[in-house]
């Protein structure tokens, strides 16, 4: 007699809980990373459209920040450095998201508009 293979009701059960787990908890982390593009999408426009001026810059980002729903940091929260003849943006923040009870999952979020891999000239 051969033995019968595949999941059992119980097995598919177990496999359906898990995967609704994590989709409800990527549900919630989705629009959190979605706002964090958004940012730093909006530190790139404000750094071409400021030019060397940290209000005009401020300013950029604010008009971006309403446009994009970003409401996590406003242009006081950026790290503004001058770095040569332009300007670096920053920015660092925490998303807190709630799952269930005292559990929740803490997202960290960083950008800045500073060249990767620049080094700075030794002379």
């Amino acid at each position: 007699m051969q033995r019968e293979r595949g999941i059992s009701l119980i097995g598919l059960i177990f496999v359906i809980a898990i995967l609704g787990v994590l989709g409800l908890i990527g549900a919630q982390i989705l629009p959190t990373f979605i706002e964090y593009r958004s940012i730093a999408g909006a530190i790139d426009r404000a750094k071409k459209d400021g030019g060397d001026n940290i209000k005009a810059i401020q300013d950029s980002f604010n008009r971006s920040a309403e446009v994009g729903y970003i409401s996590s940091i406003t242009s006081r929260d950026l790290l503004i450095e001058r770095n040569g003849g332009e300007f670096d943006i920053s920015f660092a923040y925490e998303k807190k998201i709630p799952l269930f009870g005292p559990a929740s999952l803490l997202m960290e979020y960083e950008g800045t508009t500073k060249k990767a891999g620049a080094k700075k000239k030794v002379e």
